[in-house]
């Protein structure tokens, strides 16, 4: 992502920015059908119809939400994937990727879970490649440690995922608690994607 040129351009930027945050933490709150344009643009200090000038409409707005934290989520597993040396060290390393990315985004994550359906058809198809693409993305990373078909691979990764996703909404905010929850759901995942079949 490039940074914005001028002190207008960054403003503009950091408003849609909130506005994607404030988004999040009410749709999680109360569902996609719950909130409207006017309490999001609330929440960051701008009127409702201001919202229009950063997205069409709430529905683009959700999408913006989703595709765009997919689209993170695929280029730093890409990242990771890349930079690692071992499979082992490649495969700790996404792991440790993941977990940081459930407990920084849990109202986004809650959001796609429930409210996936909002999106215009464009827009699910759009987060479902990418969510594919992540998906292969481990699935290739996993098979240079545990020599199973794909499909078998697949639901270790998935199962993975839906501990490591589903976990953050019952922990605290608070940074040692963050630590700690880190430390035993890499543990965990850890154990899980290598656990005899």
């Amino acid at each position: 992502m490039t940074t914005p040129g001028t002190a207008r351009d960054r403003a503009k930027a950091e408003r849609t920015d909130a506005i994607l945050v404030a988004a999040a933490q009410l749709f999680a709150e109360r569902g996609y059908s719950g909130v409207s344009l006017e309490e999001i643009g609330g929440a960051v200090g701008v009127s409702g119809p201001a919202v229009y000038r950063h997205f069409a409409g709430k529905q683009a707005l959700l999408g913006a939400l989703l595709i765009g934290v997919s689209e993170r989520l695929v280029a730093g597993g890409l990242d990771v994937f890349s930079a690692a040396g071992t499979a082992e060290q490649r495969m700790q390393d996404l792991v440790a990727f993941h977990v940081d990315f459930a407990l920084g985004n849990a109202d986004v994550i809650r959001v796609q879970d429930r409210d996936l359906a909002y999106l215009s058809p464009e827009g699910r198809a759009d987060v479902r490649r990418l969510q594919r693409a992540y998906i292969e993305l481990w699935i290739d990373a996993l098979a240079a440690l545990v020599h199973e078909d794909r499909d078998a691979l697949r639901l270790r990764v998935q199962a993975c995922f839906g501990l490591l996703n589903s976990t953050p909404h019952s922990t605290t905010s608070a940074l040692r608690a963050r630590i700690d929850t880190a430390a035993l759901l890499a543990a965990m995942a850890w154990a899980a994607l290598r656990a005899e079949s």
